[in-house]
């Protein structure tokens, strides 16, 4: 049943489509889904984010309890031990602000980390509050038997800080498509066997997939826009040519000698303290 959906974009409702996938079937997710922003205009410096097949303007109680319902499909979909990165943002509605936490504690998942992406965007010129250039990356974890640590990161992936600075994507027909460095970190620091598989629910243009295409893995993308989904599927069939945006991420995913290492080599001498006089 699961060779029904593997390595396939699937046209469809977020919801209603997860629902036909097995239990435990993923190992790991990675999405931006709709902001919910009303279709605001935001100023002169960022235009209307309107979606094909989809209006961004639900009654805010309803969009928060969407999700809840979707994450806690991805959260059955998903393996022991697995996670999903959820790309969202803090929000502001008559002056009250709007928090991606709001919600995220309702679900059935362990919140492991929130890391901002810093998007380096330009600055504004005014506003009621000051600019905001960040997002925020919610590390979504799946205990295994209620173990909410998981495994150690590997060095050359925990050395990256929960602050990542890099911009957007700018050369894109999606209304708010991510950079494909993003899914591509991701995929590097949580995966290394090459029979996983990877889901996006809010495929979109269909970065992440290209990002797992590229690095080895299989995928899963979903999206209820069919000009969205065949817009991803010629990403990926050609995405020999994004390789050179993911070799720079690549780069980044070393480290000459571990800690460990040093101590076995003899490398690394714990500092002593001197006695203090009383």
């Amino acid at each position: 049943m699961l060779n029904d959906f593997k390595n396939k974009l699937l046209l469809g409702e977020t919801y209603k489509t997860l629902k036909k996938l097995p239990d435990s079937c993923v190992d790991l997710g990675i999405t931006s889904p709709p902001y919910n922003k009303q279709e605001k205009n935001n100023g002169g410096l960022v235009s209307k984010v309107i979606y094909d097949k989809f209006a961004d303007r639900v009654p805010e109680k309803e969009y928060q309890q969407g999700q809840v319902e979707v994450l806690n499909e991805i959260f059955r979909v998903t393996k022991e031990g697995g996670s999903f990165f959820y790309n969202h943002k803090v929000r502001w509605d008559n002056g009250e602000m709007i928090h991606p936490m709001d919600w995220l504690r309702h679900t059935k998942w362990s919140i492991k980390q929130e890391i901002v992406w810093d998007r380096t965007i330009a600055g504004n010129i005014r506003g009621w509050r000051f600019w905001q250039v960040e997002e925020r990356i919610y590390w979504l974890y799946k205990p295994i038997k209620n173990n909410k640590i998981g495994r150690e990161l590997e060095s050359k992936d925990a050395k990256m800080t929960s602050i990542w600075r890099n911009v957007p994507e700018n050369k894109n027909p999606h209304p708010a498509p991510f950079p494909i460095w993003m899914p591509a970190r991701i995929i590097l620091s949580m995966l290394k066997e090459k029979n996983s598989i990877v889901l996006d629910p809010y495929v979109g243009s269909g970065t992440t997939c290209v990002a797992a295409k590229i690095l080895g893995f299989d995928y899963i993308g979903i999206d209820m826009s069919e000009s969205y989904i065949n817009y991803a599927k010629g990403r990926v069939e050609n995405s020999y040519k994004e390789v050179d945006k993911i070799e720079k991420e690549k780069s980044l995913h070393q480290v000459k000698k571990t800690f460990k290492q040093r101590k076995l080599d003899g490398e690394y001498k714990p500092k002593t303290r001197k006695p203090t006089l009383k």
